[in-house]
């Protein structure tokens, strides 16, 4: 018998792993740049440049590049800027990865820590973790006719089933231009910049996906003379990149990374370096999914062939559900410098960490901490920086009705609004709203046919059985089995006794007659 199948997409991690890497450096401060004297503020990110794969291991090259904003040291104290890298060269066992595996990696600092050893040497120190999986596609068949075959009865059982309708991965570029107020001064150098996109709403539509959300914007600089801030300046932005095949019904797991992100001073209509040409580069993962209801052969029969079903045990996944949960915290900065009032807040960021995520009652808990940061002036005219670093821990469930150990989902997190507030002259007051969003579906194990075995049915086992027969219905039985047991149709069943629908009742009695 030739099945006509349905090709059903699905995607799976095959093998995963975690590496750490720990860094304890010195760091000779550039010639060009001026001594240290007090560090005000840090951060850090990871570059990756190359991944090199052979038998069962992933090397990869990449960069741990910290950034310091720090006081000169000397009789004119200036505030300064410097960056540098530290190379990175690990290796990654991953159980079965071979040369044609696609090895996903992301990466968190913890721990960064940069203190001054003199003027002109760092000590750097930090704790980099590498998340490595192998990402497979799996392409599961499955039978819902059969060709050419005239005289076979089949049985068919419906399923909500999701599959994956597009994979791909691209790059949204974010440009916005932002201009400094005529009664500011012009720009001359930049000594300290973030770049973050908040509120972002990626969404699947007809042959495209759009982005929507603010590109956040702080700048501290120079011009020339005295050091400014440029408060955080929210720039609406919408994109799309092109998604060939992807259709506003799909359900969208898009996961967003910042990439490169670029501040550079440009100048105006009048020739005055005022204008502020800021880039973002979002680096997306996009997998769409796609939900129907197949109907799969589950047994077949002919009347005068005796048909084996062979059966193989396939994972079919169906959506549970989509949930966006919000969490919402409060929290103190710790002040580095009691004695002096604080004036004004000038910058605060932050990122979240999630240690522990599990499967609980009709939820998901998400245990983690909000790592934050804020960038002040205080009362002081010769040392007016000073930045102060705090972590929220939190615990949040995410309802899910009905989640249970064969569920399998996605989670993604972000911080959805953040804002530093100064309930008096010595405090600053920390208020946060995460984004928790999962994608939860439920794994059921089915035995799923992959041919059918034929033979000749025994001459005289058919010449035994009687032509006609008064059967009584079974608690249970459907005409389809009662017309298998007896070499019949459900169709030859329903005519002779004028059933109007295939509902049975136990004790019921019916005429079968073989074919």
């Amino acid at each position: 018998m030739d099945f006509v199948k349905k090709i059903l997409h699905q995607i799976s991690r095959k093998s995963e792993a975690v590496s750490q890497i720990t860094f304890d450096e010195d760091y000779n401060v550039p010639d060009a740049r001026p001594d240290v004297g007090r560090m005000i503020q840090k951060k850090g990110e990871v570059t990756i440049g190359d991944v090199q794969i052979s038998e069962g291991k992933a090397r990869v090259f990449g960069g741990l590049t910290f950034h310091l904003l720090y006081v000169s040291d000397g009789e004119r104290r200036r505030i300064c800027q410097l960056s540098g890298e530290l190379p990175i060269d690990e290796t990654i066992h991953l159980d079965g990865l071979t040369g044609g595996d696609k090895v996903c990696i992301t990466w968190e600092v913890e721990d960064l820590n940069l203190h001054l050893i003199n003027s002109r040497k760092l000590g750097v120190r930090a704790i980099v973790t590498l998340h490595a999986w192998i990402e497979e596609l799996c392409d599961l068949a499955v039978p819902m006719e059969i060709r050419g075959e005239s005289d076979v009865a089949v049985k068919r059982q419906e399923y909500r089933v999701v599959e994956l309708a597009v994979q791909k991965k691209d790059v949204l570029r974010v440009k916005k231009e932002l201009t400094i107020p005529s009664g500011k001064p012009e720009l001359h150098e930049i000594l300290w910049q973030d770049l973050e996109v908040r509120g972002l709403d990626l969404r699947s539509e007809e042959g495209r996906v759009s982005a929507q959300g603010e590109l956040f914007v702080f700048c501290l600089y120079s011009d020339g003379e005295e050091d400014h801030s440029l408060q955080w300046v929210a720039l609406p932005f919408q994109a799309e990149v092109e998604c060939q095949g992807c259709i506003s019904e799909m359900i969208p797991r898009i996961e967003s990374t910042l990439g490169q992100t670029t501040l550079e001073i440009q100048p105006d209509s009048d020739g005055e370096e005022r204008v502020l040409q800021a880039e973002a580069v979002l680096e997306l993962d996009i997998c769409l999914y796609q939900e129907e209801t197949v109907s799969l052969l589950q047994d077949v029969y002919h009347p005068h062939r005796e048909c084996i079903p062979k059966v193989q045990e396939e994972t079919l996944e169906s959506l549970l559900i989509r949930n966006s949960s919000k969490c919402r915290l409060t929290d103190k900065l710790q002040m580095r410098v009691p004695k002096n009032k604080i004036l004004q807040i000038c910058h605060s960021d932050g990122k979240i960490k999630i240690d522990e995520e599990r499967i609980v009652e009709n939820g998901i808990e998400v245990t983690g901490v909000v790592e934050l940061r804020a960038l002040y002036v205080v009362s002081d005219d010769e040392m007016p920086f000073y930045a102060a670093e705090t972590a929220i821990p939190f615990r949040h469930t995410i309802e899910v009705p009905g989640i249970g150990p064969d569920c399998r989902y996605e989670l993604q997190s972000s911080i959805d609004q953040l804002s530093t507030t100064m309930p008096d002259s010595s405090d600053i007051e920390a208020k946060v709203v995460l984004n928790l969003n999962a994608l939860v579906f439920r794994r059921r194990k089915e035995m799923v046919m992959q041919y059918v075995e034929e033979k000749d049915r025994d001459p005289e086992e058919l010449q035994s059985l009687p032509g006609i027969t008064c059967y009584f219905v079974k608690p249970g039985d459907t005409l389809w089995d009662i017309a298998k047991k007896f070499y019949t149709t459900t169709e030859k069943i329903r005519e002779l006794n004028d059933l109007k629908t295939e509902n049975l009742t136990p004790m019921q009695q019916l005429l079968v007659e073989r074919v």
